[in-house]
């Protein structure tokens, strides 16, 4: 039993705490907000996983810091999509990760994924918790298409926005480019049988033809194999202007390596966003990797003044140079936070719910324009950008802006 004298002291405690939370309002009113970072930080493409997480993660620092949003507080929840097993991003584990963002109810939006095979796992599992979700680099349109809404949708409204165009513009554009300005003439396809790979690798196809390129064959890649000899000893007799291969830089590495040890080093060659990654220097390397194309789905930023800041943040920040899919990730969160704040001022509480409304009518300034989503999740505007890889001594091996060069804005259909 308590003595009176001990009562007496625990009052005072009580007083003496219920003082200092009182000196200190802002903290103890503070609301954690917690914002879901998803990314395939272990296999093929962890190095460009690291870049899009300390994206979303430097926009998180800087609302904290400039109190963007009176009362509330942000923190970054990383989960990784990515296992050993798989070698890079597994749905399985994207679909684990979307129901643990799920279950913690501090999480009112997610950044990313990156890929789409992960993206798909994981909306479903979104939707009927009303989490928005803002892809950088998911680029397979099905996840966006009205005609799936069943599948992507499931509780009516969409929860999946991108800050990049899809595929079904990423792939014909490139294709644009093969027969207007490269000319190509006959064409070989290959991709790496994931969701994203078959995805761009059909839409290039389709337009390449419509553009008067003659298919001469397409192969379906296993990206754990490790030898494609066969393949590329196929394609070399056939001898084709031009090889797309649609995919990511798991199988893509070996790609350019055997592609280059294979076939005439005359061939142009080129792929989707799944080749524009430090791995196809640092793995591929050169020679074997000079003159590939590649494209980014949203414009190149990197280069832009109005960048400059931000890149000299994050180069302060992380010691690496950020690429362009590191700036849509940035964008991304700036878009949840922008929401988060427009719901606040509004005086509703925020949900899930209300937050993914707020994105759904987004209009935000970000470092590559403005931001805004038609009624599908997909940003209206489609930009296009191609590089080519170009050896620079003077740069870092793995510095993707030094080692690909812009080329320019894809041609439109």
């Amino acid at each position: 039993m308590l003595t009176r004298r001990s009562k007496l002291m625990a009052a005072s405690a009580l007083a003496v705490a219920a003082g200092l939370a009182l000196s200190h309002p802002a903290s103890a009113a503070d609301q954690v907000i917690k914002i879901g970072i998803d990314a395939s930080l272990t296999g093929g493409d962890a190095n460009e996983a690291e870049l899009v997480k300390n994206g979303a993660m430097l926009a998180i620092d800087e609302a904290n810091a400039a109190k963007t949003v009176k009362g509330v507080k942000f923190e970054g929840y990383v989960l990784d999509d990515g296992t050993a097993t798989a070698g890079q991003y597994d749905p399985a584990q994207a679909a684990v990760n979307a129901r643990k963002f799920v279950a913690d109810k501090a999480v009112m939006g997610e950044v990313g994924p990156q890929m789409s095979g992960a993206a798909k796992a994981m909306i479903p599992i979104a939707s009927w918790a009303n989490l928005a979700m803002i892809t950088e680099s998911a680029t397979n349109p099905a996840m966006t298409d009205p005609a799936n809404a069943a599948q992507y949708r499931p509780n009516g409204k969409p929860v999946f926005f991108r800050t990049v165009a899809t595929d079904a513009y990423q792939g014909p554009y490139l294709a644009n480019y093969y027969a207007d300005v490269l000319k190509v003439k006959t064409l070989y396809v290959l991709d790496d049988t994931g969701a994203y790979g078959e995805g761009i690798a059909k839409a290039f196809e389709e337009q390449a033809q419509k553009k008067g390129i003659k298919l001469l064959g397409h192969d379906k890649l296993d990206p754990k194999a490790a030898d494609y000899t066969a393949v590329f000893t196929k394609i070399k007799e056939m001898n084709p202007d031009a090889l797309f291969y649609g995919g990511v830089l798991q199988a893509g590495v070996k790609v350019v390596k055997q592609a280059y040890d294979i076939l005439p080093h005359t061939i142009i060659k080129g792929g989707g966003d799944g080749i524009i990654g430090a791995e196809m220097f640092t793995a591929a390397g050169y020679p074997a990797a000079e003159g590939w194309y590649g494209t980014q789905a949203s414009p190149h930023v990197t280069e832009d003044k109005a960048a400059s800041e931000f890149i000299a943040k994050y180069k302060a920040k992380y010691n690496k140079a950020p690429d362009d899919y590191t700036i849509t990730a940035y964008d991304g969160t700036l878009v949840i936070i922008d929401a988060v704040k427009r719901v606040k001022e509004s005086g509703k509480p925020i949900t899930r719910e209300a937050v993914r409304d707020a994105v759904a009518t987004a209009n935000v300034k970000t470092l590559q324009g403005m931001v805004a989503f038609d009624d599908n999740g997909d940003i209206k505007d489609k930009v296009i950008s191609i590089f080519q890889a170009h050896e620079n001594k003077a740069a870092a091996i793995d510095d993707v802006d030094g080692q690909f060069k812009y080329v320019g804005v894809a041609p439109q259909s």
